[in-house]
């Protein structure tokens, strides 16, 4: 019997599998490390040496109002450690800059101050100035461009009125953006709700590039980088995790020869050979990637890439957070089949992209192809209601999926963190 630890929010839950019907565990690789050296000290590594770019501290001489872009709560981005080390890096570069950090929530709910003060301690929080970004908050935005797609670029208006921009943040593999990190900070971070919707349209979410480690030909990216150019993004810090949610890497720098390396860098570590079995088990790396369910449908789609034809994934994810979006939960709580929903989307403009309707047409991509069965805290119905399975344990969901298939000795494949692998 092998014994497989898997995430589930702040804690393990443990799945024990018969040799013989384990395919694969697949996992991204781990890099070879610096003995010794600290989270910080890698840091410090990146600030010192940026790519394709004068240090922070010499950009941020003679600026006055300068804005930190930072991720917000549903990112592990470790800012205890990244946002004292770029404050710190202003502050001698200029001592008397007034400085904001403006957090990246995108089309997400704002962050709470309980959760400010768990990301960068009690010290940031009561002395540095923070806003949470509102995309519908319309007297904070400002229209500043054309998308290359033709949609409004509007973004919040510290950070286009900033006399330096910065953003702080990681790279993992992203499952329509190929990649998080970078650019991605601007848009959709601190984008409006119009522009948001209009970048996440059904026509892109359904283009073949629009996939798990794919830049090039990615017309989501395209648009992402022409905001981060048009927004006069100077400066990243992004970090790469690992399993354990530590800094393995820091990449510094320009906004898209720094985020290109560490691109490159988490393709080496993450690519991983597809092992295709009848029953696929997932999860979202635990906390926080696993909050809700909107999150929960990222891990999902490493499993799809590696689930045999009419095969079953099983979605490990606690969901503390419930559904995570309104519209997403209520385009599958209504009475039209998958098919019916999928068929909807796709009709829709993108100028008439309603909210969550990405996550929505991913989520409704799978289902035509595999049923998924959830291990959660979320609610038996509200699963269900989202045309999936429940499960208690992950006993009962192996126990379920050879049920569904007519099979107790169907293959399985694990992917211990579906976020952190690019499976092809």
């Amino acid at each position: 019997m092998v014994k497989i630890e898997l995430p589930y929010g702040q804690r393990h839950l443990t799945l024990e599998i018969p040799e013989e019907r384990l395919e694969a565990v697949l996992e991204a690789g781990s890099p070879v490390l610096t003995k010794g050296e600290s989270e910080q000290a890698r840091v410090e590594k990146a600030l010192a040496h940026p790519i394709g770019s004068p240090t922070l501290r010499e950009l941020s001489q003679n600026k006055n109002k300068i804005v930190i872009i930072s991720s917000d709560h549903t990112r592990p981005v470790p800012s205890k450690i990244t946002m004292p080390l770029l404050l710190r890096e202003i502050r001698s570069g200029n001592p008397e800059a007034e400085v904001t950090i403006l957090v990246a929530t995108g089309f997400h709910r704002g962050t709470t101050l309980s959760e400010l003060r768990e990301r960068y301690g009690e010290e940031i929080v009561n002395t540095v100035n923070i806003v949470v970004h509102d995309s519908s908050y319309e007297a904070g935005l400002t229209k500043i461009a054309k998308l290359p797609s033709g949609g409004d670029l509007i973004l919040n208006k510290l950070a286009v009125e900033a006399d330096l921009l910065v953003a702080e943040g990681f790279i993992e593999p992203h499952f329509f953006a190929g990649f998080s990190g970078g650019r991605k900070s601007v848009l959709p971070g601190i984008a409006s709700r119009a522009t948001i919707m209009a970048n996440h349209c059904s026509a892109f979410i359904a283009h073949p590039n629009c996939r798990t480690g794919v830049l090039e030909g990615n017309p989501i990216q395209k648009d992402m980088l022409f905001a981060a150019q048009a927004a006069k993004l100077a400066f990243i810090l992004n970090v790469v995790l690992g399993s354990d949610k530590k800094v393995i890497k820091a990449f510094a720098g320009h906004y898209d020869e720094a985020h290109l390396q560490g691109c490159r860098f988490v393709r080496e570590l993450a690519g991983v050979q597809a092992r295709p079995a009848d029953i696929v088990i997932t999860t979202n790396g635990g906390y926080p990637l696993d909050q809700n369910i909107y999150q929960t449908v990222k891990g999902m789609t490493a499993a799809e890439a590696t689930c045999k034809g009419n095969g079953i994934i099983i979605a490990v994810s606690q969901c503390s957070d419930g559904h995570g979006g309104e519209d997403f939960f209520y385009t599958f709580a209504e009475a039209a089949p998958i098919e019916g929903i999928m068929q909807e989307i796709l009709q829709r403009p993108s100028e008439m992209t309603i909210a969550d309707q990405w996550e929505s047409q991913i989520l409704a991509r799978i289902l035509l192809k595999h049923p998924v069965i959830m291990v959660t805290d979320a609610p038996r119905s509200m699963v269900e209601t989202m045309r999936m399975h429940w499960a208690p344990s992950l006993a009962e969901a192996v126990k379920l999926a050879e049920r569904m298939l007519g099979n107790d000795e169907a293959k399985v494949t694990v992917i211990p963190d579906g976020v952190a692998v690019i499976v092809s």
